[in-house]
């Protein structure tokens, strides 16, 4: 694909404009859209769904869930998905990614999943994963233009992608509970926390991540949220949903669930997903 294709991005929150500065900065010819019009620095900015249509070759999606998906297609209608390649990097359901996909193709579009892992710091250095499902010729032909975000790997047909995001997602809210569970009796034990973590991270059980919100957790500090827990709770009703279909069991997320929503109902939404530590290890 060539860089004198011009990328419409659509939905402007934390990593869709990340996203799009990121892809401006590479280069890449592109116009931002969003719902409630915002002005991002060195990226021009349609007024409309249909403006952004009429001034680009390809749709890449990034807003909040399969609702907004699916708004943004019915608007579009048509006129402005013929002949367009949709980039999907909305975080939804297999079965979601199914239907959006089906609706592309009966308006004469074309559809690649890439929901990412990574956030907002991955977004703006170009090293985020793009999770690819659809036509394998297509992503081919997108290449260049993926690789500019980070690394794509192709898993398989539409729904592959999406499932592997959920996947991932889920780990997200599972290691992020189990490790403040953990933090908080070390600490309310008082043991020395630096050495236990000194510990953990020689040992089997370690994982990244763990370090990634430490400080986030001994310093309650959640403000600056590169991924909201508002839509972590998201992710993991929709794995949860998505997996009670392929008959897993769930059971256990259920009180993860209960961990989040107490989190929301707090004030917390906005707030970085690592704020569930609030709700596991009280004050």
């Amino acid at each position: 694909m060539a860089m004198n294709t011009t990328i419409g991005v659509i939905g402007l929150g934390l990593m869709g404009t990340a996203m799009v500065r990121r892809l401006a900065g590479a280069g890449w010819p592109v116009l931002g859209y969003n719902r409630h019009p915002r002005d991002i620095d060195g990226v021009n900015c349609a007024t409309s769904l249909a403006e952004t249509a009429e001034n680009t070759d390809t749709l890449w999606l990034m807003v909040s869930d399969y609702e907004a998906c699916r708004a943004v297609i019915n608007e579009l209608g048509e006129i402005g998905v013929h002949d367009h390649v949709v980039i999907n990097s909305t975080t939804i359901a297999p079965s979601e990614s199914v239907e959006i996909a089906r609706r592309v193709e009966v308006l004469g579009g074309e559809y690649l999943e890439a929901p990412v892992l990574g956030s907002i710091p991955q977004a703006e250095t170009g090293t985020l994963q793009l999770l690819l499902g659809g036509s394998v010729a297509l992503a081919s032909r997108l290449d260049e233009l993926l690789r500019a975000l980070g690394t794509p790997t192709h898993f398989g047909a539409v729904r592959s992608g999406a499932a592997v995001k959920l996947a991932f997602n889920q780990l997200i809210g599972s290691l992020t509970a189990a490790f403040s569970m953990s933090l908080g009796l070390v600490d309310r034990e008082g043991v020395d926390v630096d050495k236990f973590m000194a510990t953990l991270r020689e040992s089997a059980l370690y994982a990244p991540t763990f370090d990634k919100k430490l400080d986030n957790m001994r310093d309650r500090s959640f403000d600056k949220a590169n991924f909201p827990l508002k839509h972590l709770l998201k992710d993991i009703r929709l794995f949860t949903h998505s997996a009670a279909t392929q008959d897993i069991d769930t059971h256990m997320l259920i009180g993860l669930q209960h961990v989040l929503e107490e989190g929301i109902y707090a004030g917390h939404g906005n707030h970085d997903y690592s704020v569930l530590y609030e709700s596991i290890v009280r004050e």
